[in-house]
């Protein structure tokens, strides 16, 4: 597993390490004494301590064997299976294309009650068009060189937006108003996108705030486009993969961030009149 870029991966990867060299050391062991029993060269302990190689589950039974602890294997493992799952590479997600992606986080949408979106650069998924999402999802296949599977990515999105209209679901989304200005898919793409935009921002379900352009941000600067569902998980998705943060005080930096930028947003009839600057300035 690739070192994440995010602390929270990099948190729970190192908690792992940290946990099997105290097991070494409880156990009076050095670290080519531990590799030497394990099997393997020296390096790879070291590595292992320092958190620069995610052990494998082989790894920490073997560790664990060498330091007589035999019964730490099963809960380190998990750790490290929860610490791997927390930052999903991009090619892993996707390696049978896009509609899987889609579809693994239908039950997420389905169990949420209330959904809180940061936009920096592309609108939520929920509020798309379909036009908008075929022009982001053909970009990425062309990038990533993915199969091609589009029309049913497509189609899966625009079935989940369901959760907009059905059941006990709640939106507050922020968008940067550069969002609105952003000619993805270009004019006429973006002109059904803004006026779908406007009808969703109406829904009694919908708190749609914009952060409108200002030359005096002094705070609340833009960051990652993030995903928070309850208070239970946060999705961010980085240029490399897909990151989910469960830690507590990582979903309260992230619920602390979302209520500083939603101080600089205007909502209802001002949201509106940005949106509908937007528009008038395709023609």
């Amino acid at each position: 597993m690739p070192t994440s870029p995010s602390s929270s991966a990099q948190a729970a990867q190192k908690a792992v390490a940290d946990r099997l060299r105290e097991l070494m050391l409880d156990a009076g062991l050095q670290g080519q004494e531990l590799a030497a029993l394990c099997g393997w060269n020296a390096a790879k302990t070291s590595r292992i301590i320092n958190a620069k190689t995610a052990p494998s589950d082989s790894d920490i039974r073997a560790w664990c064997a060498a330091c007589g602890a035999e019964d730490q294997a099963a809960d380190l493992i998990a750790k490290s299976r929860a610490a791997d799952s927390m930052f999903l590479e991009w090619r892993r997600m996707e390696r049978t294309g896009l509609r899987a992606a889609q579809e693994s986080v239908r039950p997420l949408y389905e169990r949420t009650q209330r959904f809180r979106a940061y936009a920096p650069w592309i609108l939520p998924g929920l509020v798309q068009t379909r036009g908008y999402t075929t022009a982001i999802l053909s970009a990425i296949r062309d990038r990533r060189g993915l199969v091609d599977d589009v029309p049913a990515a497509v189609e899966e999105r625009m079935a989940r937006q369901r959760v907009v209209h059905d059941g006990n679901h709640r939106f507050v989304l922020l968008i940067e108003e550069s969002v609105l200005r952003s000619g993805l898919g270009g004019p006429e793409v973006m002109a059904l996108q803004l006026r779908h935009l406007l009808t969703i921002g109406r829904l009694p379900t919908v708190s749609l705030g914009v952060i409108p352009f200002r030359s005096d941000r002094e705070r609340a600067w833009p960051v990652e486009g993030f995903w928070i569902y309850d208070t239970a998980q946060v999705s961010v998705e980085l240029v490399s993969g897909y990151l989910t943060v469960t830690q507590p005080s990582e979903i309260a930096m992230y619920g602390r961030a979302f209520a500083e930028l939603g101080e600089l947003a205007v909502h209802g009839a001002k949201a509106r009149q940005l949106i509908t600057n937007a528009l008038d300035s395709l023609d």
